[in-house]
Parts: structure tokens; sequence; C-alpha cells
């Protein structure tokens, strides 16, 4: 029994670290995002309206790169950087708590809370919203939709963004119901894996 729920608290830990994964990396997009701005600003100042062409097409940004493309592109990179870093925020145990009751639980009560809210809110939403996303990014593709002022063509790439981001959501709280559970199959609930000491 006990290697069971190890195995069980492994296999959670190391799908929750899996998910979170993608987060991680895209938390290094916020220096184009500081790289964006400034050329922005100075291309304000300088009353640019396009900073370069290329003269063949590429995803996302066309042809050219216009400074409406470049205030767009900050935009959907800091939306890459939220819907990407739901997981991670989750495994570090960043997300914001109602800690007057959960600060006063005991470890054993707060895993169960947290299987619980997982179970009945967390997980269903991801699906719903996923299942709902999906046409969202199928219209934009079959549409064609791009940016009305000269800005990012394929809009359908940013807004891919929300069900994969959702997936991962999705697949980092079913990582932490597996943990949790063989946390309190062991009976090992008030010696709780601490996330952002597990996190590299």
């Amino acid at each position: 029994m006990h290697t069971k729920t190890h195995a069980l608290e492994r296999f959670g830990q190391n799908l929750m670290q899996l998910s979170a994964w993608p987060g991680r990396i895209s938390s290094w997009l916020i220096l184009p995002i500081i790289l964006s701005v400034l050329v922005g600003v100075v291309g304000g100042l300088m009353r640019l309206g396009e900073l370069f062409g290329w003269g063949f097409s590429i995803p996302l940004l066309g042809s050219r790169l216009t400074m409406a493309s470049l205030t767009e592109l900050e935009w959907h990179l800091l939306g890459v950087i939220v819907m990407f870093g739901a997981a991670f925020t989750m495994v570090e145990e960043r997300h914001v708590r109602v800690d007057l009751i959960y600060a006063n639980l005991s470890d054993r009560k707060k895993v169960i809370l947290d299987v619980l809210g997982d179970v009945f809110l967390l997980l269903p939403f991801c699906a719903i919203i996923f299942w709902l996303s999906l046409g969202f990014v199928d219209m934009a593709f079959r549409s064609g939709e791009k940016s009305d002022y000269g800005g990012l063509t394929d809009r359908y790439l940013v807004k891919a963004v929300i069900p994969i981001g959702l997936a991962l959501l999705f697949a980092c709280g079913l990582g932490r119901i597996i943990r949790n559970i063989g946390f309190l199959l062991s009976g090992r609930a008030q010696q709780r894996v601490d996330n952002s000491s597990t996190t590299t």
C-alpha cells in the first residue's frame, strides 16, 4: 500500500511539474515585451509607421513589422505569459486563496479542501472553457482573422494559446488531485510536498 501511495504522489507531482514547464519558459517573454515597449516609445517619438519589411509572409507578423503590430504583440505575449503561467503558478502555490478559512485548517483538511476544489471547480471550469475556446480558435482560422489596423495577422495562433493554457492547467489540477489522494491514503497529509522547493 505504501508503495502504491508513494507512486501516486510521485506521478501526480511529475504531472504537475510537466504542465508547469511551458509557464516557466514563457516567463522569459517579459524580456521581448520590455524591448517592444522601448522600441514602440522610440518609434512613436520618431513618428514611424513601419519599422521593418521583408517582402514575404511569416506567421503572425505577415510581411512587415509596424508600430500597430508591435503594440499588439506586447499584449499577445502578455496573454501567453498569463495562460501558460497559470499551471506554473499553481505548482508554486502562488494562486490567491481565501486565507480566512484555509489558513486556519489542519494540513489534512487543507489537502481535502484542495481535492474537492480541484474536482468540482477547477477541472470542470478548465474543461468547459477549453471546449468553448476551440470554436473561438476555429472561427479565427476559418475567417483568416487579422488586425484591422495593419497589425498582426493569423490571429488564430494567438487565440490557440487559450485552449493550450487551459489544457496545461487541467493537467496540473489533475496531477495535484492524484498527488493529494496519495498523501491522504498514506496518512502523510501533514507532510505535504512544498512545491516551491521542488521546482528548478
